[in-house]
């Protein structure tokens, strides 16, 4: 009986709905994330350091942005960080196919 109630209370709940929304746009946010890199252009990078300076992980963005490499290290959280400090807007996220 105790978890008929409990069962009841999930289903009469108006934040239940809300709540498996958001973990499933979240589960889809880590997937995108984990299946992308960061692809610079190398021909608009001034090489300021300011991507590789914000990164959490101290990958170096900007040998890879002056080289025109996308970033694949195995390191690389995809956090973006690196593309959202970019002065310039130099990166982008970019999804595997």
């Amino acid at each position: 009986m105790e978890m008929e109630k409990k069962m009841m209370i999930r289903k009469d709940n108006p934040y239940s709905n809300k709540l498996g929304t958001m973990l499933r746009e979240t589960s889809l946010k880590l997937d995108t994330l984990a299946s992308g890199y960061i692809l610079p252009d190398e021909k608009r990078c001034v090489q300021c350091g300011i991507c590789s300076f914000n990164c959490p992980i101290n990958v170096d963005v900007r040998s890879h942005a002056m080289r025109g490499m996308a970033i694949h290290e195995s390191k690389c959280l995809t956090c973006g960080e690196c593309v959202r400090r970019c002065p310039r807007g130099v990166l982008r996220f970019v999804i595997h196919d």
